[in-house]
């Protein structure tokens, strides 16, 4: 028994030698691709849509790992110069990203992936036909916007207000979103029975229940949204694959679906 236990020892050691002896001799690039991963900072409009392009990405590359956290353009911005774990920055306006290379904080210049809309949506009410100035009416109820603070979406929805003359008096019935996601679940939950938000959220099948009436592009800025390298992105190879894809036919085919107007497109 002990002669066995001794055979069987040298046995597995030997294996255990050439195992490490055969990962040594793998390539390093090799290596890396079994494990890559990156973190990156999408606004909340992408939600449904990223969550589409980084399985599709996966697809083809199965060992790749992409995780993705959202919310307000602005608020990701103040994290990433914080110092948070992102290699990309997907931002709902261009000024974002220009403002993380003033800063110092890019590991690129920003790349424009998208035009956004806004949208009127309601889960109760048939929006059809329904234009800014009838939100006015209190048929309408509560009306939840993004902060136009921090979030770009919030800001075209006040414009959008402004423009229609009804901003003042709609003060007291406004619901106000951290991010244009949770505005959008402020008006599906109920809480508000209108939400002025992004139009890539209104076509995701989750919301399909509701309607919706889009806003004309000429009462607000156009929402020209661009993507950045951070600083700690700028080497890792995954972070500048994954810019790349955002970049091709595949990915360009997804944001359509969800309404987005194509870098390169008329704006209006």
């Amino acid at each position: 028994m002990r002669i066995r236990f001794r055979w069987l020892f040298a046995l597995g050691m030997t294996v255990a030698a050439l195992y490490a002896h055969a990962a040594a001799d793998q390539p390093v690039g090799q290596r890396a691709a079994e494990s890559r991963h990156i973190t990156l900072a999408a606004a909340a409009d992408l939600h449904y849509a990223m969550d589409h392009v980084i399985a599709a990405y996966r697809h083809d590359h199965p060992t790749d790992s992409i995780d993705a956290v959202y919310g307000s353009s602005g608020q990701l911005l103040t994290q990433i110069e914080q110092g948070a774990p992102f290699e990309l920055f997907f931002s709902a306006d261009s000024d974002y990203p220009k403002q993380l290379v003033a800063h110092g904080d890019a590991g690129g210049q920003p790349v424009p992936y998208a035009v956004g809309r806004i949208v009127l949506w309601s889960a109760s009410i048939d929006m059809h036909g329904v234009q800014v100035a009838d939100l006015l009416q209190s048929r309408f109820g509560r009306i939840a916007i993004a902060n136009p603070q921090h979030a770009p979406y919030g800001k075209r929805a006040e414009q959008a207000l402004r423009s229609a003359g009804i901003w003042d008096q709609l003060q007291s019935r406004l619901v106000y979103g951290e991010n244009i996601a949770q505005t959008a679940q402020f008006a599906q939950s109920g809480n508000a029975q209108v939400g002025i938000i992004a139009q890539s959220l209104a076509l995701d099948p989750a919301m399909a229940k509701g309607s919706y009436a889009p806003v004309p592009p000429t009462v607000y800025e156009p929402l020209q949204q661009s993507f950045v390298l951070t600083k700690r992105g700028a080497d890792n190879a995954l972070a500048r694959d994954f810019a790349g894809y955002m970049q091709s036919a595949a990915a360009r085919v997804i944001l359509a679906r969800y309404g987005f107007t194509l870098p390169g497109a008329a704006d209006h």
